[in-house]
């Protein structure tokens, strides 16, 4: 289907991003999960995303619970794959990665046919949800693939799409996509791929804009809808560090926080808050149809929302422009 339909609605084009309930930043209770989700919908979010990842399940079944409890033609929903959860061995304790208290389980990375139908099945059966309006391949790049990059490219291409494709055409599912962090590698798979949609994290946003060389052209031209995230980089765009900080999931390099640092006074001399300009300027662009934030703090659900409903002065791009902090062919809001 056209992908982009399934954003036209307005309260459809700001998403809840649910990794932070699985533990990412913090041991966030069950409590405070819940109070987040009940907080972000009456804040009038009404895209909600999360992933098999996010603490090992851990966020589909917080996300599910509270689901469950409002009308299901209300809300849009996607989930990803790419791993399913096993047991551990006795004795065995598997790596955490970045999330602080995960459920007990190992993961297991399949981009294969049956692994990807493994993985939808387990987070079916996490969410309570007998339809998923999206699902997306995730972390289908070099940074999080290293050398196995190729070979699981090979089967994701070969294999993996198949089934979500298979799924789409029954109409199990509204859309296809992926999610992943490099923009070559995304204009790779709309290539080899039948894809409705992409999540793209940090590579197209208010501090750099790698994505506008070759894969947001192709994504207008394949009629692919693009969905935004990471817009604050990891955090720089929302206050920039003196030093260290987070960017792009590490500690940011002196010249990136200058950068920050720089974007932060024009938006100032303009009125704005930085954050709300990094969440309104990947809209400007004609393949991004959705910009979706993470939260994992109830404070920052409605901060979230004033800023996408900001009104922000349309000559801050030019000055962004002027002082080379833009790129100057970036189309803006």
């Amino acid at each position: 289907m056209n992908a982009a339909a399934l954003f036209s609605s307005p309260e459809m084009r700001f998403g809840f991003g649910a990794s932070g309930l699985g533990t990412l930043t913090w041991d966030i209770p069950d409590d405070v999960a819940q109070a987040i989700l009940e907080e972000a919908w009456a804040a009038g979010f009404r895209y909600f995303d999360s992933s098999p990842l996010y603490g090992f399940g851990l966020s589909e079944l917080r996300l599910g619970r509270f689901l469950r409890n409002v009308p299901r033609s209300d809300y849009m929903l996607s989930t990803k794959v790419g791993r399913y959860f096993v047991a551990p061995k006795r004795g065995e304790i598997p790596d955490r990665g970045g999330w602080v208290r995960p459920q007990p389980l190992k993961p297991v990375l399949d981009y294969s046919y049956d692994g990807v139908m493994r993985s939808l099945e387990q987070s079916v059966n996490r969410l309570g949800q007998g339809a998923i309006d999206i699902v997306y391949i995730h972390d289908l790049d070099r940074r999080n693939l290293g050398e196995d990059f190729n070979r699981h490219y090979k089967t994701a291409v070969e294999s993996g799409y198949k089934a979500l494709d298979e799924l789409r055409r029954s109409g199990e599912v509204k859309a296809i996509g992926v999610g992943l962090n490099e923009a070559d590698v995304a204009a790779d798979l709309i290539s080899d791929c039948d894809l409705d949609v992409v999540m793209l994290a940090g590579r197209y946003t208010l501090l750099e804009q790698p994505a506008l060389e070759s894969f947001l052209p192709k994504a207008v031209e394949k009629k692919v809808s693009v969905v935004a995230v990471g817009v604050f980089n990891s955090g720089i765009l929302v206050k920039p560090p003196e030093a260290g900080g987070n960017y792009d999931y590490g500690a940011a390099p002196e010249a990136i926080i200058a950068r920050a640092r720089a974007i932060a006074e024009v938006c100032a001399e303009y009125g704005v808050e930085m954050p709300a300009a990094a969440v309104h300027f990947p809209y400007g662009h004609p393949a991004v149809k959705c910009v979706l934030v993470g939260m994992s703090k109830l404070k920052a659900v409605r901060q979230n929302m004033d800023w996408y409903k900001a009104t922000l002065p349309a000559p801050l791009w030019q000055a962004l422009k002027r002082q080379g902090l833009l790129a100057e062919n970036a189309p803006t809001p």
